[in-house]
């Protein structure tokens, strides 16, 4: 992807204080006015609450043509529909038919068998969003995910469970999205803070597949529950377990930016953990497989840690930063897991990716057992997967 680490690594932030400043904060606002913000909010901080002041106008100011937002609106964006899809346009202000994409969603004809794309404009849409199982082959179409973003503010506590704090939840099978972020902005916890996982996405329905997404939040940010999934070319964003789940999913080509407390050298605490997979038994078939991903950002992080007896994580030709902790992998303190994970690594680079102080149930792999992780037949793709 074309976007930096760095400069991606802003981006959650900058969104927050931009969503906050747009709804609560008065025009002297402290926050700044960053270049991601202005493209989630088009318009100056404040300008919605600055008093209007009277002045004696002659009659040619009242003869001036009213303008209105979506004058600029480019309809010949939204895709047509056809005889194989139909379409639900959603603009925050208005110049769609929908100004929230759950009333998009509501919209689709229940079992449909068209591919039922949900064009959303840019902006940010400061709700929370479920589709059911009834309402499959919906695609959300956002136009970049720095620009288009579905965004709330639920944590286990709020929600009653960390499975229903999901800012978005898909229950339905046959899943798109494209070029949208998906953010949790709940408050990052601190240590020993119970109830306070915050999920951005939870995808829970089979043959889902995500391209150039983004997923901010800090503890649990992607809930990869179960189904085959498919992630291209995405931004991934946490602090703890912030890839959890039961899914059997590829993730290729991906950014996966801890933002855990920065660690002071010579200090050896662990405060993070990228993947948490809850494969509870040898018969189930699932596991995490990223392929030619990298990893960055702060703390000393986990490559994962065993959230069931039987997790199965791969990792391959992906570069690892030092933030990786040299053991690389936790089993939750429960030794007798040691012998049924499956935790795996096959020509990974970097400082992260050096292999000498791992665990001992940690695998490196030759080719042989590499091979069936390594692209998409991982996940039966060529029985469902679209090319974009």
């Amino acid at each position: 992807m074309a976007t930096t680490l760095k400069g991606i690594s802003l981006i959650f932030i900058s969104i927050l204080a931009a969503l906050i400043a747009a709804r609560f904060i008065v025009p002297n606002s402290a926050y700044p006015r960053s270049p991601i913000a202005s493209k989630l909010i088009p318009f100056e901080i404040g300008s919605c609450c600055r008093r209007r002041h009277h002045h004696h106008h002659n009659r040619h100011d009242d003869k001036k043509e009213k303008v209105s937002i979506c004058d600029n609106f480019r309809h010949d964006l939204v895709p047509p529909a056809t005889n194989a899809t139909s379409v639900f346009c959603v603009d925050h202000n208005g110049c769609c038919n929908f100004t929230t994409v759950q009333a998009a969603v509501d919209a689709v004809e229940t079992l449909s068998q068209k591919r039922n794309i949900i064009w959303i404009n840019q902006g940010i849409y400061f709700e929370k969003v479920m589709v059911p199982k009834t309402k499959q082959n919906i695609t959300f179409q956002g136009q970049g995910f720095e620009s288009t973003a579905i965004v709330y503010n639920d944590n286990a506590n709020s929600s009653h469970g960390t499975f229903y704090s999901g800012s978005v939840q898909v229950f339905s099978n046959n899943f798109i999205a494209k070029n949208i972020s998906f953010m949790n902005v709940a408050p990052m916890p601190g240590p020993g803070v119970v109830g306070a996982q915050a999920v951005a996405m939870r995808i829970s329905g089979d043959q889902a597949a995500f391209w150039g997404c983004g997923f901010f939040g800090a503890q649990d940010t992607l809930h990869d529950d179960r189904g085959r999934h498919y992630f291209k070319e995405c931004f991934i964003q946490g602090s703890i377990d912030f890839i959890f789940g039961n899914g059997k999913s590829l993730y290729e080509d991906c950014q996966l930016m801890s933002i855990a407390n920065p660690v002071q050298p010579g200090q050896r605490i662990i405060n993070g953990a990228i993947t948490a997979h809850g494969r509870v038994s040898i018969d189930e078939d699932s596991g995490f497989s990223f392929v030619n991903c990298s990893i960055g950002g702060t703390g000393r992080t986990w490559l994962g840690r065993a959230w069931r007896p039987f997790s199965r994580v791969v990792y391959a030709f992906t570069s690892m930063t030092d933030i990786i902790a040299p053991e690389g992998w936790n089993d939750l303190n429960d030794p007798t897991r040691d012998q049924s994970i499956f935790y795996g690594e096959y020509k990974c680079s970097g400082a992260g990716a050096n292999a000498t102080m791992r665990v001992p149930y940690a695998q490196i792999l030759n080719d042989t057992q590499a091979a069936s992780f390594l692209n998409a037949s991982f996940i039966n793709a060529d029985l469902w997967l679209q090319p974009l």
